[in-house]
């Protein structure tokens, strides 16, 4: 594709272009649909596709505009959704071979919402089996490749949908995000997500996973290129009277920083990340301190248990006879034994062998009693007060961090670490809003720093570092809850600084 070509536009540009008829809705859905054409055999990124329909969508929007007739806001703008949100007439599986019949029969809420307004819905894009796991594979739909190396994957759950923007193939998309599932992917390919303060949008409309869990819950969450595009999406997903309107001056605010959690130490790219990121805001007027976040590890393993209280038997009912990754099987197998047992037996002996990571994270596996549930329930709420007292005493109105330990994985072996999720699920344990920004690529001389050991998951980490120069790295931007204003005028800062610099990471080809 060519620089002046619909798939190289951002979204805003996109509407302009067809509202000043520069373009037709016809010629950017066609764009899209060939650039689909041409980058999916080796994505697999989309899994539904809609081209048909998009085609006649395109088609009434000019006839429309020809007619004088509003289409509306976003008439023209291509746009896709992940697997797991329902779209009428099609699976919403989350790669479920048990549920391959499966046919929605309405549009969900913000589906609806984007189609009304105009927007063209190109197709529906691969997602990890189950929505878990750092992945976008399944046995229903195959594995999605990252547009930056295809020997490394996008992420989960919401790959799909990263990938194919990475790639061109959409110019906004809708995720989900219950512990990472679109700041990840973001990060991974090089594009821009941000996931909402808890409970600020609905879920209705998507793949129910863990119905009852109110502790920790999913959000629906806007994919894009820039920043104004996410913002552009944003407008149409928040209510009227929360739409945001200006964005936050940076200068005077005043920002926490930190890149080690505590939980596992990041790759040397990602620290590099950060620090510019420190820099640029300071450059810009704001106030940037080093700060540490209370309780991380903790907070992680208390991530962890609480989505894993039921020893996944919800999971379990969906599966039914489909067949499952061994990874995914692997997982649902710690759930068949109490949490008391795996951390009273098998975290011991684990310490003992040197595994330092896997006795920690064996502590929040397996079932739990009511109790214990309610037990982890209270120090979550006890801890988020702790940590916005904490920001409280610093008068920080923002945090930087890394989206995550490493950069884009290796297939197969992003289940092996999954430690380096700690810096995303944080925020879904605290419910506030955070959003990935695109920064620069992993240079030649920083790929790893770890030093070899008996610890088998750092082990993996190295093997995940070693040939990841030229891959994108991200930084995530975090604020109080319902100031998603702060969050967007904090990236939009930092895309500004790093757009222009010789390693951000436009376009893959």
């Amino acid at each position: 594709m060519g620089c002046d070509s619909p798939p190289r536009w951002s979204a805003c540009e996109i509407l302009k272009k067809i509202a000043d008829g520069s373009v037709s809705a016809r010629e950017v859905v066609n764009a899209y649909i060939d650039c689909i054409e041409q980058v999916n055999p080796s994505l697999n990124a989309m899994v539904v596709p809609l081209f048909a329909q998009a085609r006649a969508d395109a088609a009434a929007v000019d006839a429309m505009r020809r007619r004088g007739e509003n289409p509306g806001l976003l008439a023209g703008l291509p746009f896709t959704a992940k697997e797991s949100f329902d779209v009428a007439g099609t699976p919403s599986t989350v790669g479920l071979t048990a549920l391959a019949q499966h046919r929605a029969a309405a549009d969900a809420p913000y589906v609806a919402r984007l189609r009304q307004a105009g927007a063209i819905l190109l197709g529906k894009t691969n997602v990890s089996q189950l929505l878990m796991g750092n992945e976008s594979d399944n046995p229903l739909y195959g594995r999605t490749n990252n547009p930056w190396n295809p020997a490394r994957s996008p992420w989960g759950s919401s790959g799909g949908e990263a990938a194919l923007i990475a790639a061109g193939g959409s110019a906004l998309g809708l995720g989900s995000d219950i512990g990472g599932s679109v700041r990840l992917p973001a990060h991974a390919c090089g594009i821009h997500a941000i996931k909402p303060t808890s409970r600020r949008l609905t879920m209705e409309g998507h793949v129910p996973l863990y119905p009852g869990q109110e502790a920790i819950v999913a959000q629906p969450g806007p994919m894009a290129r820039t920043v104004a595009d996410l913002e552009l999406a944003m407008s149409f997903l928040m209510a009227p009277q929360d739409r945001i309107t200006t964005r936050v001056p940076i200068a005077g605010m005043r920002i926490a920083m930190y890149t080690d959690n505590g939980v596992f130490a990041v790759a040397p790219a990602l620290r590099r990340a950060v620090a510019e990121a420190a820099a640029a805001l300071e450059s810009r007027g704001a106030y940037v301190e080093e700060w540490q976040p209370p309780d991380p590890v903790e907070a992680w393993i208390t991530f962890l248990g609480i989505l894993m209280a039921d020893g996944f038997a919800s999971a379990k009912r969906m599966i039914g006879r489909s067949p499952v990754l061994p990874y995914i099987r692997l997982i649902l197998l710690c759930g068949v034994f109490p949490r008391w047992l795996l951390s009273g037996a098998a975290s011991p002996v684990l310490r003992m062998l040197g595994q330092q990571h896997l006795a920690r994270n064996v502590r929040a596996m397996g079932y739990l009693s009511a109790d214990d549930y309610w037990r982890l329930v209270d120090w979550r709420a006890r801890f988020e007060a702790r940590f916005l007292g904490a920001l409280e005493r610093g008068r920080f109105d923002a945090i930087i961090c890394p989206p995550a330990a490493l950069p884009a994985v290796p297939h197969r072996v992003g289940a092996h670490v999954p430690d380096v999720l700690s810096y995303s699920a944080l925020y879904n344990l605290l419910g506030m809003p955070a959003g990935v920004v695109p920064a620069t690529r992993v240079r030649q001389d920083e790929e790893t720093c770890r030093k070899p050991g008996s610890d088998w998951v750092e082990h993996k980490a190295i093997q995940c570092e070693k040939g990841s120069t030229g891959l994108p790295v991200g930084v995530q931007v975090a604020a109080r809850h319902w100031r998603e204003d702060i969050v967007l005028s904090v990236m939009h800062a930092l895309e500004e600084h790093f757009r222009h610099l010789p390693d951000y990471p436009l376009f893959p080809c």
